[in-house]
């Protein structure tokens, strides 16, 4: 029974929402681009988007003792990465995977690129999946997080939002005619935020009034107004 708990995110119900879940984010992810993407993943095996305008992924596995996958990491240390270091960032139902969510969407933030987009989803608190998703993850001191307050975090944190929705089948065991279509009671949620890009402020430049001496010439590059 432990070894279920564990793999809640490899289990069928989950991997149909899941997939759900990315039927609804293809449209906005295949807009995204860049050099470097990241996914943090809760499942096993799943795979990256298929995205043509983005290069290179890392993936990371953020369930277990440690962050596995394209590079090994401490759950208790920073992600092994450099600040602004991907144009796409996708947390696909990780903050629900672990204990220390707030660190992990802090670290998400960090390495964000100014202008990259911020891509998260997981199982929605109030549910008829959060039962089922706390009864098979009970001792493991697991939270279901609600996606507006995650909205408002990510806001004080630099972010604009661009997508916020519900989807999926209202529970676990039914069947959806349109598991791709957003469910105003659909037990996931997706998050699209886009980091905003740092603001230039502009120099402006003051005229001085230059004294030269009545027989002095000026440079050509001079304008006689500016000359007093």
């Amino acid at each position: 029974m432990q070894q279920h708990r564990n793999n809640i995110h490899d289990s069928a119900p989950l991997r149909r929402l899941m997939d759900e879940q990315m039927r609804v984010l293809e449209p906005a992810l295949q807009r995204c681009f860049g050099s470097h993407a990241l996914l943090l993943d809760a499942a096993t095996g799943l795979g990256v988007p298929v995205l043509p305008m983005m290069g290179h992924w890392t993936v990371l596995r953020v369930t277990g003792g440690c962050h596995t996958g394209d590079v090994q990491a401490a759950l208790d240390e920073p992600l092994p990465f450099v600040d602004e270091a991907f144009e796409l960032v996708f947390l696909r139902h990780a903050l629900e995977a672990v204990t220390y969510a707030p660190e992990l969407l802090g670290e998400a933030i960090r390495v964000l690129a100014p202008g990259g987009t911020l891509v998260l989803t997981g199982v929605h608190p109030v549910s008829g999946w959060a039962p089922w998703f706390y009864w098979h993850t009970r001792g493991s001191r697991r939270v279901l997080w609600m996606p507006l307050r995650l909205a408002r975090e990510l806001h004080h944190a630099g972010l604009d939002m661009e997508q916020v929705m519900r989807t999926g089948r209202l529970w676990p065991g039914m069947a959806a005619e349109k598991p791709a279509s957003p469910s105003a009671l659909g037990g996931g949620y997706v998050l699209i935020a886009r980091r905003r890009n740092r603001k230039v402020t502009p120099l402006r430049v003051r005229a001085t009034p230059i004294r030269v001496s009545a027989n002095s010439r000026l440079s050509p590059g001079i304008r006689r107004s500016a000359v007093s």
